[in-house]
Protein backbone atom coordinates (compact mmCIF):
# COMPACT_ATOMS: atom_id res chain seq x y z
CA UNK A 1 0.00 0.00 0.00
CA UNK A 2 1.07 3.62 -0.96
CA UNK A 3 1.28 4.77 2.48
CA UNK A 4 1.82 8.55 1.55
CA UNK A 5 -1.27 8.69 -0.67
CA UNK A 6 -2.81 7.28 1.93
CA UNK A 7 -1.77 9.27 4.85
CA UNK A 8 -2.81 12.75 2.37
CA UNK A 9 -5.77 11.21 1.88
CA UNK A 10 -6.59 10.44 5.45
CA UNK A 11 -5.25 14.01 6.47
CA UNK A 12 -7.48 16.06 3.67
CA UNK A 13 -10.54 14.00 4.35
CA UNK A 14 -10.37 14.93 8.12
CA UNK A 15 -9.58 18.47 7.66
CA UNK A 16 -12.63 18.72 5.24
CA UNK A 17 -14.93 17.14 6.98
CA UNK A 18 -13.77 18.71 10.76
CA UNK A 19 -14.50 21.87 8.73
CA UNK A 20 -18.30 20.82 8.01
CA UNK A 21 -19.09 19.27 11.02
CA UNK A 22 -18.06 22.58 12.59
CA UNK A 23 -21.81 23.87 11.15
CA UNK A 24 -23.56 20.49 12.06
CA UNK A 25 -24.91 21.31 15.60
CA UNK A 26 -25.51 25.31 14.43
CA UNK A 27 -27.54 25.49 11.50
CA UNK A 28 -30.59 23.49 12.83
CA UNK A 29 -31.04 25.98 15.55
CA UNK A 30 -29.84 29.00 13.36
CA UNK A 31 -32.35 27.90 11.13
CA UNK A 32 -35.37 27.86 13.83
CA UNK A 33 -34.47 31.38 15.44
CA UNK A 34 -34.78 32.30 11.33
CA UNK A 35 -38.56 31.03 12.10
CA UNK A 36 -38.36 28.20 10.02
CA UNK A 37 -40.47 25.30 10.83
CA UNK A 38 -39.36 21.56 10.87
CA UNK A 39 -40.01 20.93 6.90
CA UNK A 40 -37.82 23.69 6.64
CA UNK A 41 -34.90 22.13 8.95
CA UNK A 42 -34.97 19.12 7.49
CA UNK A 43 -34.65 20.72 3.58
CA UNK A 44 -31.26 22.70 4.84
CA UNK A 45 -30.06 19.24 5.83
CA UNK A 46 -31.88 17.39 2.72
CA UNK A 47 -31.28 19.88 -0.22
CA UNK A 48 -27.60 18.86 0.56
CA UNK A 49 -28.63 14.85 -0.11
CA UNK A 50 -30.37 15.64 -3.04
CA UNK A 51 -27.66 17.39 -5.05
CA UNK A 52 -25.25 14.43 -4.06
CA UNK A 53 -27.47 11.69 -4.85
CA UNK A 54 -28.04 12.98 -8.79
CA UNK A 55 -24.29 13.69 -8.90
CA UNK A 56 -22.70 10.60 -7.26
CA UNK A 57 -23.33 7.71 -9.93
CA UNK A 58 -21.87 10.29 -12.79
CA UNK A 59 -18.63 10.99 -10.13
CA UNK A 60 -17.96 7.59 -9.16
CA UNK A 61 -18.37 5.95 -12.80
CA UNK A 62 -16.27 8.77 -13.95
CA UNK A 63 -13.72 8.79 -11.24
CA UNK A 64 -13.40 4.92 -12.41
CA UNK A 65 -12.46 5.91 -16.27
CA UNK A 66 -10.04 9.33 -15.69
CA UNK A 67 -8.93 8.86 -12.20
CA UNK A 68 -9.41 9.86 -8.50
CA UNK A 69 -7.08 13.11 -8.34
CA UNK A 70 -9.09 15.76 -10.79
CA UNK A 71 -12.54 14.97 -8.80
CA UNK A 72 -10.88 15.58 -5.37
CA UNK A 73 -9.47 19.20 -5.95
CA UNK A 74 -11.82 20.10 -7.96
CA UNK A 75 -14.48 19.47 -5.05
CA UNK A 76 -12.14 20.80 -2.76
CA UNK A 77 -12.06 23.84 -4.07
CA UNK A 78 -15.66 23.89 -4.85
CA UNK A 79 -16.29 23.18 -0.59
CA UNK A 80 -14.14 26.63 0.49
CA UNK A 81 -16.01 28.58 -1.99
CA UNK A 82 -19.27 27.17 -0.03
CA UNK A 83 -17.90 28.32 3.09
CA UNK A 84 -17.58 31.55 1.99
CA UNK A 85 -21.25 31.47 0.54
CA UNK A 86 -22.94 30.61 3.88
CA UNK A 87 -21.19 33.54 5.48
CA UNK A 88 -22.97 35.59 3.68
CA UNK A 89 -26.63 33.69 3.98
CA UNK A 90 -29.44 35.69 5.83
CA UNK A 91 -32.32 33.70 5.02
CA UNK A 92 -33.42 29.99 5.31
CA UNK A 93 -33.63 30.03 1.54
CA UNK A 94 -30.32 31.30 1.09
CA UNK A 95 -29.30 28.55 3.79
CA UNK A 96 -30.85 25.80 1.45
CA UNK A 97 -29.56 26.62 -2.20
CA UNK A 98 -25.47 26.42 -0.89
CA UNK A 99 -26.27 23.21 1.02
CA UNK A 100 -27.67 22.41 -2.38
CA UNK A 101 -24.37 23.31 -4.28
CA UNK A 102 -22.14 21.91 -1.36
CA UNK A 103 -23.71 18.59 -1.84
CA UNK A 104 -22.49 18.77 -5.48
CA UNK A 105 -19.06 18.85 -4.24
CA UNK A 106 -19.30 16.43 -1.42
CA UNK A 107 -20.20 13.76 -4.52
CA UNK A 108 -17.29 14.58 -6.08
CA UNK A 109 -14.82 13.53 -2.83
CA UNK A 110 -16.28 11.34 -0.48
CA UNK A 111 -17.34 8.34 -2.99
CA UNK A 112 -13.61 9.29 -4.65
CA UNK A 113 -11.54 9.67 -1.86
CA UNK A 114 -12.88 6.44 -0.44
CA UNK A 115 -12.50 4.54 -3.40
CA UNK A 116 -9.14 6.35 -3.97
CA UNK A 117 -8.42 4.34 -0.77
CA UNK A 118 -10.16 1.18 -1.88
CA UNK A 119 -7.46 1.15 -5.01
CA UNK A 120 -4.56 1.03 -3.01
CA UNK A 121 -5.71 -1.29 -0.42
CA UNK A 122 -3.82 -5.16 -0.25
CA UNK A 123 -6.71 -8.08 -0.37
CA UNK A 124 -7.45 -9.57 3.08
CA UNK A 125 -6.78 -6.01 4.42
CA UNK A 126 -10.07 -4.50 3.64
CA UNK A 127 -11.24 -4.15 7.20
CA UNK A 128 -8.17 -2.69 8.71
CA UNK A 129 -7.36 -0.40 5.79
CA UNK A 130 -10.59 1.39 6.04
CA UNK A 131 -11.46 0.91 9.62
CA UNK A 132 -8.33 3.31 9.93
CA UNK A 133 -9.45 5.65 7.15
CA UNK A 134 -12.89 5.85 8.14
CA UNK A 135 -11.32 7.29 11.58
CA UNK A 136 -10.58 10.35 9.23
CA UNK A 137 -14.41 11.37 8.66
CA UNK A 138 -15.63 10.17 12.61
CA UNK A 139 -12.73 11.95 14.10
CA UNK A 140 -13.45 14.93 11.66
CA UNK A 141 -17.56 14.74 12.29
CA UNK A 142 -16.55 14.35 16.38
CA UNK A 143 -13.97 17.42 16.16
CA UNK A 144 -16.23 19.69 14.51
CA UNK A 145 -19.65 19.91 16.37
CA UNK A 146 -18.12 19.94 19.72
CA UNK A 147 -15.61 22.92 17.98
CA UNK A 148 -18.66 24.53 16.42
CA UNK A 149 -20.26 24.90 19.67
CA UNK A 150 -17.29 26.57 21.31
CA UNK A 151 -16.86 29.44 18.85
CA UNK A 152 -20.49 30.03 18.64
CA UNK A 153 -20.14 30.71 22.15
CA UNK A 154 -17.12 32.67 22.52
CA UNK A 155 -17.10 34.04 19.27
CA UNK A 156 -19.83 34.38 17.06
CA UNK A 157 -21.94 31.86 13.89
CA UNK A 158 -20.26 33.97 11.47
CA UNK A 159 -16.85 32.52 13.09
CA UNK A 160 -17.90 29.12 12.46
CA UNK A 161 -18.58 30.03 8.61
CA UNK A 162 -15.28 30.82 8.31
CA UNK A 163 -13.40 28.54 10.03
CA UNK A 164 -14.90 25.62 7.70
CA UNK A 165 -13.61 26.95 4.68
CA UNK A 166 -9.77 27.44 6.64
CA UNK A 167 -9.92 24.04 6.67
CA UNK A 168 -11.43 22.87 3.77
CA UNK A 169 -8.70 24.85 2.28
CA UNK A 170 -6.09 22.76 3.93
CA UNK A 171 -7.88 19.41 3.16
CA UNK A 172 -7.03 21.20 -0.54
CA UNK A 173 -3.66 22.49 -0.52
CA UNK A 174 -2.95 18.67 0.82
CA UNK A 175 -4.37 16.84 -2.20
CA UNK A 176 -2.64 19.09 -4.76
CA UNK A 177 0.81 19.13 -2.75
CA UNK A 178 0.85 15.72 -2.00
CA UNK A 179 -1.02 13.27 -4.26
CA UNK A 180 0.72 12.19 -7.26
CA UNK A 181 0.09 13.38 -10.69
CA UNK A 182 -3.18 11.26 -12.32
CA UNK A 183 -1.94 9.51 -14.48
CA UNK A 184 -0.15 7.38 -12.02
CA UNK A 185 -2.88 5.95 -10.18
CA UNK A 186 -3.99 2.34 -10.31
CA UNK A 187 -7.46 2.77 -11.47
CA UNK A 188 -5.81 3.69 -14.76
CA UNK A 189 -3.59 0.62 -15.06
CA UNK A 190 -6.19 -2.51 -14.02
CA UNK A 191 -6.38 -4.75 -16.91
CA UNK A 192 -10.46 -5.08 -16.96
CA UNK A 193 -13.18 -2.43 -17.52
CA UNK A 194 -15.94 -1.30 -14.69
CA UNK A 195 -19.06 -3.80 -15.43
CA UNK A 196 -22.10 -2.24 -16.40
CA UNK A 197 -23.97 -0.75 -14.42
CA UNK A 198 -27.32 -2.96 -14.74
CA UNK A 199 -24.98 -5.53 -13.27
CA UNK A 200 -24.18 -3.60 -10.27
CA UNK A 201 -27.40 -2.52 -9.68
CA UNK A 202 -28.78 -6.27 -9.58
CA UNK A 203 -26.41 -7.29 -7.47
CA UNK A 204 -28.01 -8.72 -4.08
CA UNK A 205 -24.78 -7.85 -2.23
CA UNK A 206 -24.59 -4.55 -3.29
CA UNK A 207 -28.33 -4.45 -2.59
CA UNK A 208 -28.06 -5.17 1.30
CA UNK A 209 -25.61 -3.05 1.78
CA UNK A 210 -27.53 0.02 0.15
CA UNK A 211 -30.21 -0.80 2.24
CA UNK A 212 -27.78 -0.46 5.44
CA UNK A 213 -26.24 2.22 4.73
CA UNK A 214 -29.44 4.21 3.93
CA UNK A 215 -30.95 3.17 7.09
CA UNK A 216 -28.30 3.97 9.17
CA UNK A 217 -27.27 7.40 7.33
CA UNK A 218 -31.06 7.83 8.16
CA UNK A 219 -30.88 7.91 11.45
CA UNK A 220 -27.71 9.88 11.47
CA UNK A 221 -30.35 12.38 9.57
CA UNK A 222 -32.70 12.46 12.37
CA UNK A 223 -30.17 13.08 14.83
CA UNK A 224 -28.05 15.95 13.00
CA UNK A 225 -31.21 17.88 12.34
CA UNK A 226 -33.32 17.61 15.25
CA UNK A 227 -31.32 16.40 18.62
CA UNK A 228 -29.77 20.23 18.95
CA UNK A 229 -33.56 21.74 18.42
CA UNK A 230 -34.79 18.73 21.02
CA UNK A 231 -31.50 20.06 23.53
CA UNK A 232 -32.21 23.61 22.53
CA UNK A 233 -35.91 23.45 22.97
CA UNK A 234 -37.23 20.96 25.63
CA UNK A 235 -33.97 20.51 27.67
CA UNK A 236 -32.38 24.33 26.97
CA UNK A 237 -28.67 22.96 26.54
CA UNK A 238 -26.04 25.20 26.01
CA UNK A 239 -24.53 25.40 22.35
CA UNK A 240 -21.43 23.41 23.45
CA UNK A 241 -23.16 21.15 25.24
CA UNK A 242 -25.37 20.28 22.34
CA UNK A 243 -21.97 20.42 20.11
CA UNK A 244 -21.03 17.85 22.55
CA UNK A 245 -23.58 15.07 21.77
CA UNK A 246 -23.46 15.39 18.34
CA UNK A 247 -20.07 14.79 18.42
CA UNK A 248 -20.06 12.11 20.62
CA UNK A 249 -21.97 9.40 18.90
CA UNK A 250 -19.75 9.62 15.70
CA UNK A 251 -16.35 10.16 18.16
CA UNK A 252 -17.21 6.83 19.69
CA UNK A 253 -17.74 5.15 16.15
CA UNK A 254 -14.40 6.50 15.37
CA UNK A 255 -12.89 5.54 18.47
CA UNK A 256 -13.85 1.69 17.82
CA UNK A 257 -13.03 1.69 13.71
CA UNK A 258 -9.73 0.45 14.43
CA UNK A 259 -10.15 -2.62 16.52
CA UNK A 260 -13.38 -3.42 14.40
CA UNK A 261 -11.66 -3.31 11.55
CA UNK A 262 -8.71 -5.49 12.48
CA UNK A 263 -12.11 -7.67 13.83
CA UNK A 264 -13.49 -7.98 10.27
CA UNK A 265 -10.44 -9.12 8.34
CA UNK A 266 -10.82 -12.43 10.71
CA UNK A 267 -14.62 -12.52 11.66
CA UNK A 268 -17.87 -12.78 9.96
CA UNK A 269 -18.62 -9.46 8.84
CA UNK A 270 -22.67 -10.18 8.14
CA UNK A 271 -22.40 -10.86 12.01
CA UNK A 272 -20.99 -7.18 12.80
CA UNK A 273 -22.99 -5.37 10.13
CA UNK A 274 -26.01 -7.15 12.16
CA UNK A 275 -25.15 -6.42 15.76
CA UNK A 276 -24.33 -2.95 14.97
CA UNK A 277 -27.48 -2.46 13.87
CA UNK A 278 -29.07 -3.86 16.67
CA UNK A 279 -27.46 -1.27 18.97
CA UNK A 280 -28.72 1.39 16.58
CA UNK A 281 -32.34 0.73 16.71
CA UNK A 282 -32.02 0.38 20.59
CA UNK A 283 -30.36 3.45 20.87
CA UNK A 284 -33.06 5.76 18.29
CA UNK A 285 -35.56 4.21 20.81
CA UNK A 286 -33.65 5.54 23.21
CA UNK A 287 -33.45 9.28 22.64
CA UNK A 288 -37.79 9.47 22.36
CA UNK A 289 -37.33 9.42 26.59
CA UNK A 290 -34.50 11.84 26.82
CA UNK A 291 -34.89 13.67 30.02
CA UNK A 292 -31.10 14.82 30.73
CA UNK A 293 -27.84 15.60 29.48
CA UNK A 294 -26.26 12.52 31.05
CA UNK A 295 -29.39 10.33 29.86
CA UNK A 296 -28.29 12.34 26.17
CA UNK A 297 -24.42 10.95 26.88
CA UNK A 298 -25.60 7.33 27.38
CA UNK A 299 -27.81 7.10 24.35
CA UNK A 300 -25.60 8.92 21.41
CA UNK A 301 -22.32 6.20 23.31
CA UNK A 302 -24.60 4.09 22.29
CA UNK A 303 -25.66 5.14 19.20
CA UNK A 304 -21.53 5.43 18.29
CA UNK A 305 -20.96 1.72 19.56
CA UNK A 306 -23.61 0.62 17.36
CA UNK A 307 -21.74 2.35 13.88
CA UNK A 308 -18.64 1.89 14.67
CA UNK A 309 -19.24 -2.33 14.62
CA UNK A 310 -21.19 -2.13 11.91
CA UNK A 311 -19.92 0.25 9.42
CA UNK A 312 -16.28 -1.16 9.27
CA UNK A 313 -17.34 -4.66 8.30
CA UNK A 314 -19.92 -2.80 5.72
CA UNK A 315 -17.27 -1.06 3.93
CA UNK A 316 -14.97 -4.11 3.95
CA UNK A 317 -17.27 -5.94 2.36
CA UNK A 318 -18.04 -2.99 -0.16
CA UNK A 319 -14.27 -2.36 -0.74
CA UNK A 320 -13.88 -6.53 -1.90
CA UNK A 321 -16.66 -6.22 -4.15
CA UNK A 322 -15.36 -2.60 -5.51
CA UNK A 323 -11.88 -4.89 -6.31
CA UNK A 324 -13.47 -8.36 -7.47
CA UNK A 325 -16.08 -6.02 -10.23
CA UNK A 326 -13.02 -3.27 -11.15
CA UNK A 327 -15.91 -0.68 -10.37
CA UNK A 328 -14.52 0.48 -7.08
CA UNK A 329 -15.54 4.33 -7.73
CA UNK A 330 -19.21 2.63 -8.55
CA UNK A 331 -19.77 0.49 -5.82
CA UNK A 332 -18.44 3.13 -3.33
CA UNK A 333 -21.04 5.72 -5.07
CA UNK A 334 -23.80 3.67 -4.96
CA UNK A 335 -23.22 3.57 -0.71
CA UNK A 336 -22.50 7.41 -0.66
CA UNK A 337 -25.75 7.69 -3.00
CA UNK A 338 -27.32 5.34 -0.18
CA UNK A 339 -25.84 8.01 2.54
CA UNK A 340 -27.42 10.90 0.91
CA UNK A 341 -31.21 9.60 0.62
CA UNK A 342 -31.00 7.79 4.07
CA UNK A 343 -29.89 11.74 5.33
CA UNK A 344 -32.24 13.36 3.50
CA UNK A 345 -35.03 10.84 4.08
CA UNK A 346 -33.94 10.88 7.94
CA UNK A 347 -34.17 14.72 7.79
CA UNK A 348 -37.46 15.54 5.67
CA UNK A 349 -39.05 12.60 7.56
CA UNK A 350 -38.58 13.36 10.77
CA UNK A 351 -39.54 16.90 10.33
CA UNK A 352 -42.69 15.87 9.00
CA UNK A 353 -42.94 13.67 12.29
CA UNK A 354 -42.19 16.83 14.47
CA UNK A 355 -44.68 19.16 12.27
CA UNK A 356 -47.25 16.66 12.49
CA UNK A 357 -47.09 14.95 15.70
CA UNK A 358 -44.26 15.79 17.87
CA UNK A 359 -40.39 16.31 17.78
CA UNK A 360 -39.80 12.97 19.87
CA UNK A 361 -41.92 11.19 17.49
CA UNK A 362 -39.17 12.02 14.66
CA UNK A 363 -36.99 8.89 16.86
CA UNK A 364 -39.19 6.67 16.65
CA UNK A 365 -38.92 7.18 12.41
CA UNK A 366 -35.34 6.90 12.80
CA UNK A 367 -35.48 3.27 14.60
CA UNK A 368 -38.15 2.05 12.40
CA UNK A 369 -35.81 2.73 9.16
CA UNK A 370 -32.79 1.09 10.80
CA UNK A 371 -34.64 -2.12 11.71
CA UNK A 372 -35.88 -2.28 7.81
CA UNK A 373 -32.74 -2.19 7.21
CA UNK A 374 -31.02 -4.58 9.05
CA UNK A 375 -33.53 -6.91 8.13
CA UNK A 376 -33.11 -5.89 4.50
CA UNK A 377 -29.48 -6.52 4.77
CA UNK A 378 -29.68 -10.18 6.60
CA UNK A 379 -31.56 -11.47 3.74
CA UNK A 380 -29.84 -10.38 0.71
CA UNK A 381 -26.33 -11.15 1.93
CA UNK A 382 -27.63 -14.77 4.09
CA UNK A 383 -25.63 -17.55 2.81
CA UNK A 384 -22.30 -15.64 3.44
CA UNK A 385 -20.42 -12.37 4.01
CA UNK A 386 -21.20 -10.90 0.47
CA UNK A 387 -17.45 -10.64 0.11
CA UNK A 388 -17.09 -13.57 -2.78
CA UNK A 389 -14.68 -12.36 -4.99
CA UNK A 390 -15.63 -15.08 -8.00
CA UNK A 391 -17.33 -13.11 -10.50
CA UNK A 392 -17.64 -13.86 -13.97
CA UNK A 393 -18.66 -11.06 -15.51
CA UNK A 394 -15.50 -8.89 -16.46
CA UNK A 395 -16.09 -9.11 -19.96
CA UNK A 396 -18.98 -6.96 -19.69
CA UNK A 397 -18.50 -3.77 -21.97
CA UNK A 398 -18.17 -0.79 -20.33
CA UNK A 399 -21.00 1.95 -20.04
Amino acid sequence: MNRKVFVTLFFSMFATITGVGIVVPLLPVYAHNLGATGIYIGLIFGAFSISRTFFLPYFGRMSDRKGRRPFIVIGLIAYTLASVAFMFSTSVNHLIVVRFLQGIASAMIMPVVQAYVGDITPPGREGTIMGVFNMSMFLGLSAGPMAGGLINDYWSLQATFGCMGVLSLVGLVLAVWLLPPTHEEMVLRRPRPPLLWRVLLTDRAIGGLFAFRFAYTAGIGVIWSFLPVLADVELQLSSARTGFLVMLGVFISGLVHLPMGKLADHFNRRVMVITGGVLVVAAMMAYQRAFSFHYLVLVSSLFGLGGGIAMPALMAMAVSKGQSTASMGSVIALLTMAHSLGMLVGALGAGVMMDWFDLRVAFFLGALLMLLGVVVFALCTRGGDGTDPAEQRYLDPVV
